[in-house]
């Protein structure tokens, strides 16, 4: 995989940094060592050439999302998704690292800044004002973009959504974790294309994944034919869904249970030693992740 000097998908009108490989094959490699099981291994990397030798993720595996309009169920994927996402998410958390370490690795992806500042624009700016870059179906939804364009309230979550991803650096985040960063088979799944890492809100991988699986669930009526009317399938993504969030929160709580005594300087243990508080501390950080994750997957169904 070679980054080239813009946009791959737009094309040479769109200019784009090339040092975005560095990060992807720098997150590939720390995710890789996290969660081994759903990250491709990097076998090269060439900075000058921004050039990343990656294991081949062999047939059948296939994108997520074409996966989705065909209307396949993966039986697996939210065991597999909240397993990557507990383990990247914690391990690269204050729960599991110290200060010192953590502002290490902060400042060392605090330069991916051109690749921030794509998805500040793309996520959190271009929807509610008029921009070049904005596309719906016009002119059937022309009064639903300039409802969003027009929507105060909407606008003032939005701005504290983009001022958290911007100012807070809980984790490492794979920063574009939608269903075309997915590949799949029924009895495999493999996360791609870490291009956006960045030290930001958990929540935002979380909220990106569940968010590209709401719009999947509403696609799938403009899919359905007299063959298959896609309710079952729709009843199958609504399952994933909560799947995806519970066994995130059990393998996640498992993890911090697990290393409560260890390193990690959010929550001392000279201090939250007691069962009862660890539980209520537990109970408000899952509470707020899970906030965070609907309020930023909502930002990127709305882009």
């Amino acid at each position: 995989d070679q980054a080239l000097p813009y946009i791959r998908c737009v094309g040479d009108s769109w200019p784009m940094t090339r040092e975005r490989a560095y990060f992807e094959a720098s997150a590939l490699r720390e995710h890789g060592r996290l969660c081994p099981d759903h990250v491709p291994e990097v076998y090269h990397f060439d900075r000058a050439m921004s050039l990343i030798g990656m294991r081949y993720i062999k047939p059948p595996h296939i994108i997520l999302r074409k996966g989705l309009i065909a209307g396949v169920e993966y039986p697996l994927l939210a065991e597999h998704m909240a397993d990557y996402m507990a383990k990247t998410l914690f391990f690269t958390s204050l729960l599991y690292n110290s200060t010192t370490e953590h502002k290490k690795q902060v400042a060392r992806y605090c330069e991916n800044v051109e690749m921030c500042r794509l998805t500040e624009q793309v996520v959190f700016s271009d929807p509610y004002m008029v921009s070049k870059y904005n596309r719906w179906n016009s002119p059937l939804l022309d009064k639903d973009a300039e409802a969003v364009r027009e929507d105060d309230g909407l606008k003032l979550e939005i701005a504290e959504l983009k001022s958290m991803f911007i100012e807070r650096a809980q984790a490492l985040i794979h920063g574009d974790l939608h269903t075309g960063s997915i590949m799949v088979t029924p009895d495999s799944t493999q996360v791609i294309d870490p291009e956006f890492a960045f030290y930001a809100p958990m929540g935002y991988d979380i909220g990106a994944f569940l968010g590209n699986l709401i719009l999947a669930y509403f696609a799938q009526d403009g899919h359905a034919d007299q063959a298959n009317d896609r309710k079952a399938y729709k009843q199958w993504i609504l399952k994933t869904i909560e799947e995806s969030w519970n066994l995130f929160q059990q393998k996640f709580l498992g993890l911090w249970n697990k290393h409560k005594d260890g390193n990690g300087e959010a929550y001392l243990p000279a201090i939250y030693n007691n069962p009862e508080l660890l539980s209520v501390v537990q109970k408000k950080y899952m509470t707020g992740l899970l906030h965070d994750s609907l309020g930023f997957g909502s930002a990127k169904m709305i882009r």
